[in-house]
């Protein structure tokens, strides 16, 4: 076994492994997620993240170590936000002409989202860290585990909470817009984005162009209100709790 495990300490330390390793567990997952009809339970982000998870614990490899060599996928966050812009663009038309409506769903989703996590944390005996971590935790990473950071929270349980909300959110999504009846899928896109932010924008994408855009939309204004009003929010939420 020397040879072997000789190799996998030399192979480890590479940081093209990790990011080799990513990619294939996604395409796995991927591959599952396609098989069974693209049904939304069987999920690519769950599975790969499980899969990673093995392969990590397994291998007794730190998530330092991990993320040195996968964080490039990281960095191509930004870039894929910033795309967004193009699907935008071309349904700009049915934006501008629902803008209040949905002004008011974003402003109440926030709300909703933040308070009814919060308070039911605080009814089971949550300590005040990890309520001020769930705070921003329907909002996409980078910004939830800023505004984490700045209400006092534990940043990396906000990134653990926003994953599990976009896993949970894109797998159950469908089958509670079927039994609210809502078909529109500039709705359904806007509640999806919403809700599970990046992995709601990637499930939208894959029904419609319409449903994605709106899911994307829905995603960047609820980063940069959020960002803007959230902290206060959070603040005075968490004050009244105490």
């Amino acid at each position: 076994m020397h040879p072997v495990v000789d190799t996998w300490v030399y192979l480890s330390a590479s940081p093209l492994l990790w990011l080799t390793l990513t990619l294939v567990a996604y395409l796995f997952a991927f591959m599952l997620y396609r098989r069974s009809g693209l049904n939304p339970l069987v999920n690519p982000v769950a599975i790969s993240v499980c899969v990673l998870l093995v392969i990590l614990l397994g291998t007794h490899t730190s998530y330092q170590t991990y993320f040195d060599g996968a964080q490039f996928v990281h960095f191509l966050l930004g870039p894929a936000t910033v795309a967004l812009a193009i699907p935008l663009y071309e349904q700009w038309g049915k934006l501008r002409s629902h803008w209040v409506a949905l002004v008011i769903a974003l402003l109440v989703g926030l709300v909703v989202a933040s308070g009814s996590a919060v308070l039911i944390a605080h009814a089971l005996g949550a300590s005040p860290r990890t309520l001020a971590s769930l705070v921003p935790k329907s909002i996409t990473t980078p910004v939830a585990m800023s505004i984490s950071e700045k209400l006092g929270g534990i940043p990396s349980l906000t990134a653990v909470c926003v994953v599990i909300t976009g896993i949970v959110g894109s797998a159950l999504a469908r089958y509670v817009l079927n039994a609210l009846r809502i078909p529109s899928h500039a709705v359904r896109g806007f509640a999806l984005g919403l809700s599970s932010h990046g992995q709601g924008v990637a499930r939208a994408f894959q029904v419609s162009e319409e449903m994605g855009a709106f899911a994307g939309l829905a995603m960047g204004l609820a980063a940069l209100v959020s960002s803007l009003l959230l902290p206060f929010f959070g603040h005075w939420l968490l004050a009244v709790l105490s």
